[in-house]
């Protein structure tokens, strides 16, 4: 005799399915209203759109003065960030020294914050260089951060190409921020 499906439950996932159906129906990802974490519409790359919006719309975990840390809007494990210039260049040598000092630098501490706020086993860290590369967004470097857990292949995603996240964003970057605080000082 075969079990029943289990169910795995993420209500709080509603309104971004909600908001992903409105958009595939009318072709557009950026149709309708803006939402409260939503980038404006205008000039310039998503990431540089995101770093107009204040800290608690955009998931900015910080702000650095050439470099900064935003939380994964579609991440793969609760407290996936990217490490970013604040101004869009696509690949590594397009980086002037100091934009390459602060991102690195950051990426340290965002280690640092990541490994603070989850308590993880490993981490990993990994840039995408151009779309053949996987890059979701090839016009604007950014490096990944996300926590990682012995055994925490999450068969859902190979299975079902569906994530399972057990936070809301929100939640993911308010602890962040606070670790941010504490272990980078």
């Amino acid at each position: 005799m075969t079990s029943p499906l289990d169910h795995l439950w993420a209500g709080w996932r509603r309104d971004y399915l909600d908001a992903l159906v409105a958009d595939r129906a009318s072709g557009s990802a950026t149709s309708g209203s803006r939402g409260p974490h939503e980038p404006p519409v205008g000039p310039g790359s998503l990431f540089e759109r995101i770093l107009t919006m204040p800290d608690d719309e955009g998931y900015i975990v910080h702000r650095g003065e050439r470099c900064s840390v935003v939380l994964n809007a579609y991440p793969y494990t609760n407290g996936h960030v990217m490490v970013l210039p604040n101004l869009a260049v696509a690949d590594l040598a397009d980086l002037d020294g100091a934009t390459h000092d602060e991102l690195w630098r950051l990426v340290r501490d965002a280690v640092a914050a990541i490994r603070g706020a989850y308590r993880c086993e490993g981490v990993n860290v990994g840039v995408n260089l151009g779309a053949a590369a996987g890059a979701g967004v090839p016009d604007h470097l950014h490096v990944h951060c996300l926590p990682r857990w012995s055994g925490d292949t999450n068969f859902m995603t190979a299975v079902a190409n569906t994530r399972v996240m057990p936070e809301p964003l929100d939640s993911s970057w308010a602890r962040l921020r606070d670790a941010w605080a504490t272990s980078t000082t």
